[in-house]
């Protein structure tokens, strides 16, 4: 599983004229079912998106695909979580590789 965190830069005053390219973006990646959550982060803006069922190539590309990336209106940050523990609900994203930081 990915977190993947969109933090603003000094460009996020182009955020509006993106506004509609980035959430079609968001849409897709849901649709796709790559991401499982898409939100806010609060109060200093910027946003999350917890993304799974793909390889970390796939989800760099991805990511590069946002217009706010390719704007420079945020910076992508993304960390690969090997999930050890959840709650039943969640056992689909239990990383069962046995790779170390898989």
């Amino acid at each position: 599983m990915y977190i993947i965190t969109l933090t603003l830069t000094e460009l996020k005053t182009k955020a509006r004229d993106f506004m509609e390219a980035h959430n079609r973006w968001i849409t897709a990646g849901l649709e796709d079912g790559l991401f499982l959550v898409v939100g806010g982060l609060k109060p200093q803006g910027g946003g999350v998106i917890l993304a799974h069922n793909v390889d970390r190539k796939a989800i760099e590309m991805r990511v590069a695909e946002d217009p706010f990336v390719q704007e420079g209106i945020v910076t992508p940050h993304i960390q690969n979580v090997s999930v050890a523990r959840t709650d039943p609900r969640f056992e689909f994203l239990l990383d069962h590789s046995g790779a170390p930081g898989a």
